[in-house]
């Protein structure tokens, strides 16, 4: 190592996909994955200069990240489409033993929580022993805090942890010497050393924090009292709707067209707006293994509610109920799932769009083990028909009407748009969306938790303006948009 003018400072980094692994199907790297991955890294290192620029032939991107708050920026940017409760991002910092912690958070006015823990920069989505650490101590630091400031009467109960985390966006980052990973994904830190220092340090340093600011720590507590209230509201709504099940025998819903097949492997519930289309769709459907449940209109958005508002909901309650394996990600076991295909069947215009993405705010927020397990679908339904001859052809997209162009090019018959799934007739839905052989199916997944979160909350949620911001940016990549 040698001296070196300030200006070329830097790590230069250059990899080549192996050609024995590859070489068979080729390799496309996508920008915006590798640019998040960038992204997080400039985050979890403060004043870290990240460049990005893609030189493949046609791209020009070029992208710069730096962040002299570094995670204090990342919690901000995580909640930048929520209302905050305080303006103020909790941090603290500390270092013992050759391992350290940064820790940032901050809540928002919102029902669910995001904590995002990483060790030496890797993300540990499943959690472990530091997040298990920074979760124990601020509960205990919360209910002491709110003991003592009078936001807990001496006859209630203390606050549990998820009542004072409903809302609380936080990161949780160590560094530590020999990190080891367990679970078969290996994204679980297991030291058991640095969870005992991230529950000390959180129980020192996070109650400093609420008594030097006791204005945001009376409305954490405000908020955790409220959350509690819910729970309970939550747990009776949930306890009436299983002794509705109990007392209606097979409980399953009015509407619900099941399947014949026991085995959930082989069985499909297609999710259907409208009684009318539910009817075509009953017709087009094979008994044996495909259910249908026609919901009306569009269903409550979860994303504003708390659960025991959700769960008096008619439509919320038909799917809990048909699906099974409960509701809430702290309850819901997919493996008790009656289903493993889940079919949102929906019209491919604005409101059938609006419908999907009610639905997977639902399966997201309450029913996230059946997305993590690949239980979701979206179907795709034709946008277009022509004639050919006598027979009616269906082009999924644009860009099937482009290639059936291309090869029939003297072709002279009008395309017909299918706004409706209700134009077609039970013969053409079942060939062209619910036939195994012959359909094409959307499958739901969640790779990156933080950033679903975000885009579910400018979606869902009650910032227009960041709503509006994100159609405008991403609206080159909307096909098929409908006026």
């Amino acid at each position: 190592v040698g001296a070196s003018a300030s200006k070329t400072n830097g790590t230069s980094i250059t990899f080549y996909p192996d050609p024995e692994i590859f070489a068979s199907e080729g390799v496309e790297f996508v920008a915006r994955t590798v640019l998040e991955r960038l992204q997080t890294i400039a985050f979890l290192n403060r004043d870290l200069e990240v460049v990005f620029e893609d030189k493949r032939a046609g791209k020009k991107d070029k992208v710069t990240y730096q962040y002299k708050g570094g995670i204090v920026d990342f919690v901000k940017h995580l909640n930048v489409s929520r209302e905050s409760l305080f303006n103020k991002v909790a941090y603290y910092e500390a270092s013992e033993s050759e391992q350290t912690l940064e820790i940032a958070l901050q809540w928002n006015t919102g029902y669910y929580e995001g904590i995002y823990g990483y060790a030496n920069g890797i993300s540990t989505i499943e959690g472990g022993m530091h997040v298990e650490g920074f979760k124990t101590a601020l509960t205990s630091v919360v209910n002491k805090y709110a003991r003592s400031s009078g936001g807990l009467k001496e006859k209630e109960e203390n606050l549990l942890g998820e009542d004072i985390r409903e809302g609380l966006t936080a990161i949780v980052t160590v560094k530590l010497r020999d990190p080891q990973f367990e679970g078969q994904t290996k994204a679980k830190l297991g030291n058991v050393s640095i969870r005992s220092f991230v529950q000390k340090e959180t129980n020192t340093k996070l109650e400093e924090w609420m008594l030097e600011n006791p204005t945001e720590a009376n409305r954490i507590v405000k908020k955790a009292v409220a959350a509690a209230q819910a729970r309970i509201a939550a747990k009776n709504a949930r306890n009436a709707v299983r002794r509705k099940t109990a007392l209606s025998g097979a409980g399953m819903p009015d509407k619900l067209k099941d399947c014949q097949s026991g085995n959930p492997a082989e069985s499909e519930l297609f999710i259907v707006e409208g009684d009318s289309a539910g009817g075509t769709a009953v017709d087009a459907r094979d008994p044996r293994t495909q259910a249908i449940l026609p919901i009306r209109g569009k269903i409550l958005n979860v994303e504003r509610a708390r659960l025991d508002k959700m769960l008096k909901n008619t439509e919320v309650q038909a799917l809990i109920t048909a699906i099974g394996g409960g509701v809430g990600n702290d309850e819901f076991a997919a493996e008790k799932a009656r289903y493993h295909k889940v079919i949102i069947l929906a019209d491919a215009d604005v409101d059938g769009s609006h419908i999907r993405t009610l639905l997977l705010t639902f399966f997201y927020r309450q029913m996230r083990p059946m997305v993590e397990s690949g239980f979701i679908y979206i179907a795709q339904p034709p946008l277009y028909s022509t004639e050919v001859g006598k027979e009616k052809t269906y082009l999924k997209d644009e860009a099937a009407k482009d290639r059936f162009l291309k090869t029939n090019p003297n072709h002279k018959k009008e395309f017909q748009r299918l706004k409706g799934l209700g134009e077609m007739d039970w013969q053409e839905l079942r060939s062209t969306t619910m036939d195994s052989a012959t359909r094409t199916l959307l499958q739901v997944n969640v790779e990156e938790a933080a950033e679903a979160e975000n885009i579910m909350s400018v979606l869902m949620g009650d910032d227009v303006e960041s709503r509006k911001l994100f159609i405008q940016k991403n609206a080159r990549d909307v096909r098929n948009l409908d006026f």
